[in-house]
């Protein structure tokens, strides 16, 4: 297909790591079809606009997603470039995820002001981080530290800290390194240790279902065993109904041909941590996301911990 005289109109939240994001999609398409005319349009969404407010109290799903969604369904834009965590479990009628380029490092980063690594912090230091899910894994290793709330982009949390906010702060990996500072982690988390969001270190390319000549474009940047594993991690939280006021994770891979997935669900003060594991065939990666989903539903008596 002569791609020479298409245009391809992307939208993207504001934030400099979303910026960056959507750069290195723009980077692959242009080198992929160097005559393709990209357009960027900068949307600022719900979740943006309550960076003071609490996750759990924004009270919406989709919080950073909604109004880049809204702009595709009017046709404003051709393309929505997400990070893969912030997409609610159930997309808008008309809309799909067209591609999943392959993952960076879905775990979270302890940044310390001391350099010392989280079980090494003195008794009571604060930890700042505005995910429930980081939280309770958190205070489930370590009761005696503090978590307080911390919200803002990627540079207001780092500079938060180093103003002496917070002895340390948890961040995601692959945003520290697509950023280039990856030099500031002082630990990668383990996920045995901090299981990471759905779809943390994944990005979504979201598109129109019906407009296929969009899709065809983005066919080259899809990575398949990143798509199987995140489907699989979708469908455990699409099964929760869970979202930023519930305390889950689960983290998904492939190894040797066959599927591994590994749940959370937790009480918010870490004192209770329910943890499942489901392997099966990559064939069957929503029926496995589903049933651990179920598993850590059973184990928790029927209901979801929210905070």
């Amino acid at each position: 297909m002569d791609y020479s005289k298409q245009k391809i109109r992307i939208g993207t939240r504001g934030s400099v790591l979303a910026r960056t994001q959507t750069d290195t999609i723009v980077t692959a398409l242009q080198n992929l079809y160097p005559e393709l005319i990209i357009q960027i349009t900068i949307l600022k969404t719900s979740g943006d606009a309550q960076q003071n407010v609490p996750f759990n109290q924004v009270g919406t799903k989709g919080m950073f997603v909604k109004e880049i969604e809204q702009a595709l369904l009017e046709g404003e834009i051709d393309l929505g470039v997400h990070s893969l965590k912030d997409m609610p479990s159930e997309l808008p009628e008309g809309l799909h995820i067209a591609c999943i380029p392959k993952r960076e490092d879905p775990r979270d980063a302890l940044v310390s002001s001391s350099g010392l690594p989280l079980a090494m912090l003195p008794i009571h230091a604060v930890i700042g981080t505005s995910s429930l899910r980081r939280k309770s894994q958190i205070k489930a290793f370590r009761p005696d530290l503090v978590v307080q709330e911390l919200r803002g982009n990627l540079d207001t949390r780092l500079s938060k800290l180093e103003q002496g906010d917070y002895s340390a702060i948890v961040l995601a990996v692959a945003g520290l390194n697509r950023l280039g500072l990856s030099q500031k982690i002082t630990e990668h988390l383990p996920v045995n240790l901090c299981l990471p969001a759905v779809g943390q270190g994944a990005l979504a390319l979201e598109t129109r279902i019906d407009d296929k000549k969009t899709a065809s474009l983005l066919a080259p940047l899809h990575h398949s065993e990143t798509a199987i594993a995140v489907s699989a991690e979708r469908a455990f939280l699409r099964r929760l109904e869970a979202g930023c006021s519930v305390p889950a994770g689960a983290y998904a891979q492939i190894v040797n041909e066959e599927l591994y997935i590994t749940g959370i669900l937790a009480d918010v003060d870490g004192s209770i941590v329910r943890k499942a594991q489901e392997e099966g065939s990559i064939h069957d990666s929503e029926k496995l996301g589903t049933r651990l989903a179920e598993r850590l539903l059973e184990m928790s008596g029927g209901t979801v911990p929210k905070g």
